[in-house]
């Protein structure tokens, strides 16, 4: 009467067994597929990168080349450029308006004679004095025309190369940039500096001085050897282009440091998901040890 039992007892056990090394053998054939798809712990999102990391190449194609040239730092680069211009344009103006009457008459503006009181051995001095007034102030001209141009020019070229988000730029570059506005502010200030006095020094001389009496003796007192109004608005704009770069040069060293710690985190991030996808293949053996 108790063998009924022990046969079902013992069919029983022998299909449990069977069962048993139904499963096992289930999960240890299922156990590399396991390896190589998700770790047993991690959700699936772990080995693909986060919802920001996915995204940042995606925005990076829509954007336009404005998006980026049209950041803080290019703005800023690109006043430097407009100022850069108007200081140029301020140097020719003062150069013109400093030659005199008698010389800009020479280029076809007015007639000599019918539009200021200036005859004879007069005017032949006046001629003379204009001459040699515009030669003294010629270095300064030409100092500033090259001065400007070239920071204009350089400037420009760092509009266009940033026509890329900061952190795909090549270090360099950001570097370069940093250097040449932090040398640009302190060199148009030198710069602003040194014109001025270029520009004292030459009315400060009997030159300027006998042509001031010759023209107020003609009654044009406003030809005089003070700073005239476009010497002023060269320094004035070339001051404000020492700030411009000043800023930045500050607006720089903020995105190396951010471009740093961003390289930094994606780094941290790439070694992260590394680890994440050796981990998987450690699983699995520990399992296998156990079992055993």
């Amino acid at each position: 009467m108790s063998r009924p039992p022990r046969s079902n007892r013992g069919h029983r056990e022998r299909n449990g067994d069977h069962r048993q090394y139904r499963d096992s053998h289930d999960d240890r054939r299922s156990s590399p597929d396991r390896s190589s798809s998700t770790p047993p712990y991690y959700p699936r999102e772990a080995d693909s990168p986060p919802k920001h990391v996915r995204d940042v190449p995606r925005v990076e194609h829509r954007d336009s080349k404005c998006t980026h040239i049209c950041s803080r730092r290019g703005i800023v680069l690109i006043c430097a450029v407009l100022t850069n211009a108007l200081v140029l344009i301020c140097v020719v103006a003062a150069q013109m308006v400093s030659t005199g009457l008698s010389s800009a008459s020479a280029l076809g503006g007015f007639n000599i004679n019918s539009n200021f009181n200036l005859q004879g051995t007069e005017l032949q001095k006046a001629r003379e004095l204009d001459m040699q007034y515009s030669q003294m102030r010629a270095p300064g001209i030409y100092g500033g025309l090259s001065f400007s141009l070239t920071f204009g020019v350089i400037s420009l070229l760092f509009v266009v190369a940033g026509n890329k988000p900061p952190h795909l730029m090549s270090r360099k570059l950001l570097v370069g940039a940093l250097l040449f506005q932090a040398v640009g502010a302190v060199a148009y200030v030198v710069a602003v500096g040194l014109y001025l006095h270029f520009i004292i020094s030459v009315n400060s001389t009997d030159v300027c001085q006998q042509r001031e009496r010759l023209y107020a003796r003609s009654g044009y007192t406003w030809m005089n050897c003070d700073v005239g109004g476009a010497d002023a608005a060269v320094a004035l704009f070339g001051l404000i282009t020492a700030i411009l770069y000043t800023a930045g040069t500050v607006l720089t060293i903020q995105t190396i440091r951010r471009v740093k710690r961003y390289l930094q985190e994606r780094k941290r991030r790439e070694a992260e998901r590394q680890r994440h996808r050796t981990q998987p293949q450690r699983a699995p053996q520990r399992a296998d040890t156990s079992s055993v």
